[in-house]
């Protein structure tokens, strides 16, 4: 045995130890092994060396029993490992040099250490055992098993292109998902231009190049909306976004909908192609930041507490890896070795005023491909890193993240009208702000979209101006003011106090009154004969009010007087009409009878129409057909026609519509007595004119009621002559189905749709009066 062998058996050691030495002396066993300082380490020595920014990502492995390395000169340039699948070159180490401190295998240490100085060179031996091959076996075993896990991984669509959730429900996508309600998971998004890639790196990221997301060589895109899928390896629901920069007609919903998707994510893979990284990279996360900080951060807090979620949403955004592919130019930090490319990226944030205060973490993670396919082993291995990092978004339930996109796309949904998309911010406040606008002022309410729904008002950042078409001015108590209370007053007929008629007797003798809730009545606007001031010099505040569509204005005149006068007629002359209705219809029937025709069906005997068959009720009105005597319903008897053969002569009159369309048969009329039937034809004509002319006198006496009722009418209340049909149930107004005005919003009502009663205080109604059915479920006082 020569010498350089004895001197390689004197540097034998069973136990592997630190190659570093930087704290320890060498002595302490290596625990790690770091695949680009090409070394082995121990514990102290691994924390000391990657402290610098720079070395923290360093790939480290674990070192186990029996662990052999790999050479050192098996590897590609810039210490990138070169796979043996790629060169079949990538060899177990035998020696280590103690001298040039790398390890060799057999083919290296011959070719570089075989002659010259390097020869004398002490090296220290590798024994790969038993435990060593038996390691590679449970990698092979590993990846065999990963890949068929993922055998029958398939997307579904979760969110279409107008932002409507595809899936039913929480039990929905828990089973098109596919896995477990009790599993905890984390949400993988991808985003960047179309034609980048998008699809085609979540295939080879996570599911080994299976085409779990659709591909296509066309022009257009192939992925519209979002799509989902679940990655039972690394146990992450991967999401697959639409395009930035594409052919769509809604753009901004679509570009509302990526900021959903990427709020409900824990990581998301920022993916371009281009050789150098463009501006809109760094603009669309500088928005998305801002925008997930002003709207998303509030709207996930409440739905945590709305939804009694156990796994709080987390306020800080997500991680960022920017995956940037190169083919013709070098990697961000390529020509700044001292510089971390993650310190050249907010420099760039910072250049373009964009903040992504936002995010978690931001990663850059580059490949440059000279020969296609595009390495992904990089981007899988910087995902898993970030997936295992459980500080700021913690792994969390199915349902918990079904929910969570559930409250933002009901939160944040609707059309986006033109003139408010902006074309400078990729997410600007339009998307996600209610859309009202003040109709005095212009001004734009900051709340966010769909707050009515929650019973919130509108408010403004800015302060209204005075609008006289609009009046919008509100009284509140001076008093109250400068007691630190805003008590808004409104002026009305009479106090909450008096009763209906008293009110009218004061207000014609005193005038109108402003009432406070604390003070009682505080003015009356002719308490005394002469001198009396106005009330916004002496005991009220005017404030100018926002005028928001669908509101009224504040101080049109609640003057009620008049109309409660009407009323209070009305409701007497009603019931004295209900009461008498049964006797006046009993004595009406039978006086029709004593003079109707021969052939004519009596009226008591007539209880539904002959064609329609609709029962007649107490106060409808049945009319007779002059040709065949049967009882019809207004509808089926509107027809008129000549009928002589009845001795009706040649003056069209009512018939029925079959008598009507029969006109060319010849009825079989029976012969009656000629005097008496002149004489029932007389008295019953003599009837029906003593009735039109009647019904003249009324409908006269019509047109100055409703002059009456119109001057009564108070001025919130939308005229009669515009309601043409009931406000909730849209039915027609006809002469069978009255009008009625809801007290609180003014609007036209039939009597089903408004027969609740409450009291109004704030138009001055102090008494139970007729409110509509919306109205009569807003909480609080009207």
């Amino acid at each position: 045995m020569s010498a350089h062998t004895q001197t390689v058996e004197k540097g034998q050691n069973t136990t592997l130890l630190c190659q570093e030495s930087y704290v320890c002396s060498g002595t302490d066993e290596a625990i790690f092994e770091c695949d680009e300082c090409r070394s082995l380490q121990c514990q102290r020595c691994e924390e000391e060396l990657h402290q610098p920014e720079k070395l923290r990502n360093h790939e480290r492995t674990r070192i186990r029993p029996g662990h052999v390395p790999f050479c050192d000169f098996c590897k590609g340039a810039n210490g990138n490992i070169m796979h043996a699948s790629m060169t079949g070159s990538r060899q177990i180490a035998a020696v280590r040099c103690q001298v040039c401190k790398i390890n060799l295998c057999v083919e290296c240490q011959k070719r570089t250490h075989a002659g010259g100085s390097k020869r004398k060179h002490p090296v220290t031996i590798y024994h790969a055992g038993k435990a060593q091959e038996h390691e590679e076996e449970e990698v092979m075993d590993e990846e065999t098993k990963r890949r068929k896990m993922t055998e029958k991984v398939v997307s579904f669509l979760l969110v279409d292109e107008t932002e409507e959730i595809q899936v039913r429900n929480e039990e929905d996508f828990i089973k098109k998902l596919d896995c477990s309600p009790d599993q905890h998971l984390k949400v993988v998004s991808i985003f960047g231009n179309t034609g980048d890639g998008k699809s085609h790196t979540l295939n080879h990221t996570f599911f080994y190049g299976r085409e779990v997301f659709k591909t296509s060589p066309a022009q257009e895109s192939c992925t519209v909306g979002v799509w989902a899928a679940y990655d039972p390896v690394c146990k992450v629901v991967v999401i697959d976004t639409e395009g930035l920069l594409g052919a769509t007609v809604n753009l901004s919903q679509r570009t509302r909908l990526l900021l959903k998707v990427l709020a409900i994510s824990d990581l998301i893979i920022y993916r371009t192609r281009a050789d150098r990284l463009h501006n809109d990279l760094f603009k669309f996360l500088g928005d998305a930041s801002e925008a997930y900080l002003k709207h998303f951060t509030k709207e996930l807090k409440a739905t945590t507490a709305r939804c009694g979620l156990d796994v709080p949403l987390s306020t800080l955004g997500p991680g960022v890896i920017i995956f940037h592919e190169t083919v013709y130019t070098k990697l961000l930090g390529s020509d700044h070795p001292s510089e971390v490319p993650e310190k050249l990226i907010q420099d760039r944030f910072r250049k373009l005023s964009c903040f992504p205060e936002a995010f978690s973490s931001i990663h850059y993670k580059g490949t440059r491909t000279y020969n296609p396919p595009t390495d992904f082993s990089g981007l899988r291995r910087a995902v898993e890193q970030q997936l295992e990092n459980n500080t700021t978004r913690s792994p969390r339930q199915p349902g918990v993240i079904y929910k969570a996109l559930k409250a933002l796309s009901d939160r944040f949904s609707g059309e986006i009208p033109d003139d408010q998309m902006a074309h400078s911010s990729f997410f600007p406040d339009e998307y996600f702000t209610c859309s009202s606008v003040c109709l005095s002022c212009g001004c734009g309410c900051k709340k966010s979209m769909n707050h009515a729904k929650e019973g919130v008002p509108h408010e403004s950042k800015s302060r209204c101006r005075y609008s006289h078409q609009y009046d919008n001015r509100v009284y509140t108590c001076k008093a109250c003011y400068e007691r630190g209370m805003e008590v808004s007053v409104v002026p009305k007929t009479s106090a909450s106090t008096d009763s209906p008629w008293l009110g009218l007797a004061k207000y014609a003798w005193s005038g109108y009154v402003i009432e406070c809730p604390n003070c009682g009545v505080v003015y009356r606007s002719r308490q005394y004969w002469f001198g009396n001031q106005d009330p916004v010099n002496t005991v009220v505040r005017t404030e100018i009010e926002h005028v928001w569509p669908g509101t009224d204005g504040f101080l049109k005149d609640n003057n009620n007087a008049a109309q409660r006068l009407l009323d209070g007629m009305n409701f007497m002359a009603q019931s004295v009409s209900e009461l008498s209705l049964g006797p006046t219809k009993a004595v009406t029937s039978w006086l029709t009878d004593q003079i109707a025709p021969a052939y004519w069906r009596p009226n008591s005997q007539i209880l539904s129409c002959n064609k329609c068959n609709a029962p007649f009720k107490d106060n409808d009105t049945k009319h007779h057909c002059r040709a065949c005597g049967e009882g019809f319903c207004d509808g089926c008897s509107s027809k008129t026609r000549p009928v002589p053969e009845r001795g009706w002569g040649p003056a069209p009159v009512r018939v029925c519509d079959n008598c009507y369309e029969n006109r060319g048969i010849q009825l079989d009329v029976a012969e009656l007595p000629s005097d008496e039937e002149g004489g029932t034809l007389i008295a019953r004509k003599v009837g029906e004119a003593v009735q039109n002319t009647l019904g003249a006198v009324v409908t006269a006496m019509d047109i100055p009621l409703g002059l009456v009722k119109d001057a009564a009418r108070p001025a919130y209340w939308v005229p009669d002559h515009e309601i043409l049909h009931c406000h909730n149930c849209r039915k027609e107004f006809s002469i069978k189905l009255s009008k009625h005005h809801c007290r609180a919003c003014g609007q036209g009502f039939c009597d089903e749709c408004s027969h609740d009663r409450r009291a109004v205080p704030s138009r001055g109604w102090d008494h139970p009066v007729r409110v509509c059915f919306n109205c009569n479920k807003k909480p609080g006082d009207l």
